[in-house]
């Protein structure tokens, strides 16, 4: 039943079919010919269960939260601020790609919508100043997969919600190998640059005064990120209600630091806020109804024995779950990933003594390195989107040493978990 199922799921892909379907198909399938109940009957009860959650609230007004920063002209404006503090190092811009991304990070809690933001305001430099397109659309990709480990961040708000685990301690596990990841990026960017001038572009050097002056549009963002995430640890707020406070502030920023909110930049914020929020909770209530048709029909307990079976140690079995992420990651997207296997691989690595915040964050590594990884890796085709000219591949060839910088990240959360348990145990 496993392989049938597996093979099932990436045939349905194959076609591609919207995730959330293909999640529901399978369910319906198993339910039909490998369990003994009649689980479609319950079909609306588990959606209604799934989506019914106060906590999943969090979801769209973060979403909302990234829309108006976006609309209200304040990307642009810090994208130019990072530009005048950090373009003078070798690789000019491209390291202005890096910082903007991880800054959104900490705001719009989407991968996707992080690149999509950069992305937009940065490639017509990269035009302009002739920079080379695969190195400046690569680090564009990779610093946008930041969305989904630098709190807030909704692939952690899902990850705790499928296996109650304290959202506001994996949103403190993931802020300390964010920002490694984020300065790895830089240095490796450095390190590019500094054996191939040719690949990074002019470096530009502005005055102290005008790198001060610029400072206006950089601390309101610092300050949205305090708010929302200082309220969650200072006991003044849960996560839904830190996004809810966020959402009020990203909408004072712009209208006092950017361009404001006019009716058609409200509409299309909104829209957006829809169609993401939509596309996420499909995909929940889908995996929910496949997981619990599974569980019913015992794949979970096959699984189990097959693994424990292997013979494996639990160092063993950790290494051959990180081979099965990057595999599948090169073909399934990544929030369908997670809610597929999140119910089955957890419980088996909390049971071999792995921490569940630990787990999560290592996972959201791999989802990452997902993102970036042909031939389904979203954030390449939305920096594709972006571009006016070149092939997909120009994307995916400059995001390949950013790929590198994940799987050591990987190696140092095993070698040292205190990475990302250490802020959890202090707070």
């Amino acid at each position: 039943m496993i392989w049938t199922v597996a093979f099932s799921l990436l045939g349905l892909m194959a076609l591609s079919l919207p995730v959330g379907i293909v999640l529901f198909l399978l369910g319906i399938g198993v339910g039909e010919f490998f369990s003994a109940f009649p689980l479609l009957r319950g079909l609306g009860q588990l959606i209604w269960s799934s989506s019914a959650s106060s906590t999943l609230i969090a979801i769209p007004l973060f979403v909302f939260l990234g829309e108006i920063l976006v609309r209200g002209g304040v990307a642009e404006r810090t994208y130019g601020a990072l530009d005048k503090w950090l373009s003078w190092l070798p690789g000019g811009l491209v390291h202005a790609n890096i910082a903007t991304a991880t800054m959104f990070s900490a705001t719009s809690g989407s991968s996707v919508a992080t690149a999509a933001t950069v992305a937009t305001v940065a490639m017509p430099q990269a035009e302009r100043l002739n920079y080379d397109p695969r190195l400046f659309s690569g680090a564009i990709a990779a610093g946008g997969t930041l969305g989904i480990l630098i709190p807030p961040s909704i692939n952690l708000i899902v990850y705790g919600f499928l296996t109650e685990t304290s959202i506001p301690q994996l949103f403190s596990a993931g802020l300390i190998p964010g920002l490694l990841m984020a300065v790895g990026f830089m240095v490796i960017t450095v390190l590019i640059c500094v054996i191939r001038p040719s690949l990074g572009g002019p470096s530009r050097s502005f005055d102290w005064g005008a790198r001060l002056q610029s400072l206006t549009q950089l601390v309101p963002i610092m300050l949205l990120f305090g708010v929302v995430i200082g309220s969650i640890y200072a006991g003044w707020a849960t996560p839904t209600e830190s996004a809810a406070i966020g959402v009020v502030m990203a909408a004072i920023i712009a209208f006092a630091f950017g361009d404001g909110l006019g009716r058609v930049a409200l509409a299309d914020a909104l829209k957006g806020t829809i169609r993401i929020s939509a596309m996420i909770m499909l995909v929940v209530a889908a995996a929910s109804f496949l997981n619990f048709a599974m569980t019913a029909a015992g794949l979970g307990r096959q699984l189990t024995q097959m693994i424990e079976g292997a013979g494996l140690t639990p160092f063993g079995t950790l290494l051959l779950v990180i081979a099965l992420y990057i595999v599948l990651g090169f073909f399934i997207e990544t929030l369908s990933l997670m809610v597929a296997t999140i119910p089955i691989v957890v419980p088996i690595m909390a049971g071999l003594g792995y921490d569940k915040v630990w787990f999560g964050i290592l996972m959201i590594v791999l989802i990452e390195m997902a993102l970036i990884t042909p031939p389904v890796g979203l954030n390449l085709f939305v920096v594709q989107g972006a571009r006016r000219s070149g092939s997909i591949n120009q994307v995916i060839m400059g995001a390949i040493p950013y790929v590198l910088v994940m799987l050591c990240m990987v190696a140092a959360l095993i070698a040292m978990p205190g990475l990302a348990l250490w802020l959890p145990s202090i707070l």
